[in-house]
């Protein structure tokens, strides 16, 4: 009987245990140029594109942004060449977008990730050279 008891009361203490928070807050969890994607993922994470690129892609991952609409913003060198918005329907999305590249394009390449509030939560940068 005893050991019954102990075993009802040590139940009792883990159902009725505070569970810890789970985070629900929306983040970017990958970011990054890669050279293409399969399967909706990067084949390899880019720190500067070569004269020999015709296309770049920038992927993420969100975490926790269902149902809000976030943005692939393509700046080179201070201006905006591209916007692309995705509708995200999952507490974990991956999306991509791509630019094509022309050789008059060199320079600093910028991907903010911005959400449907204007606020850029995640940048990066590749630099695209003709050497």
């Amino acid at each position: 009987m005893k050991q019954l008891t102990r075993f009802v009361l040590a139940l009792a203490f883990v159902v009725m245990a505070p569970l810890p928070a789970m985070s629900a807050e929306p983040t970017v969890s990958r970011a990054q140029f890669t050279s293409s994607i399969l399967d909706r993922e990067p084949t390899d994470e880019l720190s500067a594109i070569g004269p020999d690129a015709d296309k770049v892609f920038f992927f993420t991952e969100l975490r926790h942004m269902d149902g809000t609409t976030v943005t692939h913003r393509w700046s080179l060198n201070g201006t905006v060449m591209a916007e692309v918005s995705f509708n995200v329907r999952a507490s974990r999305w991956r999306v991509h977008s791509s630019k094509t590249l022309l050789p008059e394009w060199r320079g600093d390449w910028v991907v903010d990730v911005v959400d449907e509030t204007g606020a850029v939560v995640e940048s990066r940068t590749v630099g695209y050279s003709a050497q």
